[in-house]
């Protein structure tokens, strides 16, 4: 006994409706699939080594420490008074082979410090070292 009304008008209609209903899902759930496939990532690659910079503060202040590429500064964070601090380098200043310059500046103090310019690599540790004032 079929589920439609009397008129097979209306038979024909529901049964169109449901056949686009399922097109249109099956449509939809293709492409979320084939989204897939344009990943630029792969599962397979390794992670790329972040670059770091080493603070070793032998003064007493904590320092605020920048990384800067020509007129862009990023802050990398606080390295605590007589200590070692590791930071990454964010990306955004890296592309390839780069010049950095680092600055370091005392909390409560007066005068920042600025390290001669540092051609680094994705990947390198750069020993930055803060001598007591």
């Amino acid at each position: 006994m079929p589920l439609c009304d009397a008129t097979q008008n209306r038979c024909a209609w529901q049964q169109l409706v449901m056949k686009t209903r399922f097109m249109v899902l099956t449509f939809l759930l293709a492409g979320a699939a084939g989204c897939n496939a344009f990943k630029h990532t792969s599962d397979t690659t390794e992670p790329a080594q972040p670059t770091i910079v080493q603070v070793d503060n032998q003064g007493f202040l904590d320092m605020t420490v920048y990384a800067a590429r020509s007129s862009q500064r990023v802050r990398l964070g606080i390295a605590t008074g007589n200590g070692k601090t590791n930071f990454n380098i964010p990306s955004i200043l890296m592309s390839g082979l780069t010049a950095l310059h680092f600055v370091a500046d005392p909390i409560g103090g007066r005068r920042a410090s600025v390290s001669q310019e540092i051609t680094v690599a994705p990947g390198d540790t750069v020993v930055l070292t803060i001598p007591p004032a």
